[in-house]
């Protein structure tokens, strides 16, 4: 979460002098070399049969509708009110796996999900003079993301993170491609500075890329989806540190709802886990 917070920033910064469209095209297409030439060095596979099947196919687009959407919105609309709704998240892939993988969601669960979605409201705050109808950009790029998460668990085990990597950036310059096209973007050559922070925004995509993947596909996806609300923290910091935006008494209220939440899903599976290992020694 804190790198792609930051990944989320410099897509900002390069907006004012690159189109959206060709810097998605640019960190896809360096993430995807950056994953291919990992797997190349390690010997693992990249291409294989398996991507021809619907949840790598649903994969693509929602990646797809997941980058135009909230990228766009990170152009337009503050990086902390991007980011925020971007929160919403956590719901959609909690109900998904519900209702896809019929895994068990206590009511605990839920209400801690509930709680960081609240939080989230208040942040927001759609009544307010603050929040822009382009943020439905972040919205429609939040459902995107959450789409992609959900069929990363359900790919075949056989696919490594080589290969998601690989296909997942290409997806996001193809989307960057989408984008030029559709708005007749002309291509514009980046500068010193716009070179560097495309760079880092490739070298933090991938960790981040990689990082949520082995997440979402080896621990359980309600579990692991509170922890997704640590990327407001991130954002706003970003936003109030780099960008001069503005942080309410009702927004800092909010965060530490979301904060919390992670924690009332944490605590009752580690002291679980502490059982189950105390059980295990007192046997031994």
């Amino acid at each position: 979460m804190a790198t792609f917070a930051v990944e989320d920033s410099v897509i900002k910064l390069v907006s004012s002098a690159l189109p959206v469209g060709q810097i998605l095209f640019l960190l896809g297409f360096g993430g995807a070399l950056t994953f291919s030439g990992l797997a190349l060095i390690l010997r693992k596979e990249i291409f294989s049969l398996v991507f021809f099947t619907k949840p790598m196919h649903f994969r693509v687009v929602s990646e797809l509708t997941g980058r135009v959407f909230y990228s766009s919105a990170l152009a337009l609309t503050p990086l902390a009110s991007s980011t925020m709704i971007l929160q919403a998240t956590p719901l959609v892939v909690v109900v998904g796996a519900a209702v896809l993988f019929k895994e068990k969601v206590g009511a605990l669960r839920w209400a801690a999900v509930l709680l960081g979605f609240v939080g989230v409201l208040i942040i927001v705050d759609p009544a307010s003079d603050s929040f822009s109808f382009l943020s439905i950009l972040a919205v429609l790029g939040m459902l995107g993301f959450a789409g992609r998460d959900l069929a990363s668990r359900a790919v075949p085990k056989s696919l490594n993170i080589f290969t998601l990597g690989v296909h997942g950036f290409m997806s996001i310059a193809l989307s960057g491609l989408a984008l030029s096209f559709f708005f007749d973007e002309p291509f514009i050559w980046p500068d010193a500075s716009s070179w560097l922070y495309l760079l880092l925004g490739v070298f933090l995509g991938t960790i981040g890329y990689s990082s949520i993947i082995s997440a979402m596909r080896i621990g359980e996806v309600s579990a692991i989806t509170p922890f997704r609300y640590s990327r407001i923290i991130f954002g706003g910091a970003i936003g109030v540190l780099f960008f001069g935006e503005n942080i309410t008494l009702t927004a800092a209220i909010g965060c530490g709802l979301i904060v919390l939440s992670s924690f009332i899903v944490l605590y009752p599976r580690r002291h679980k886990q502490e059982q189950r290992d105390f059980k295990s020694t007192d046997e031994e």
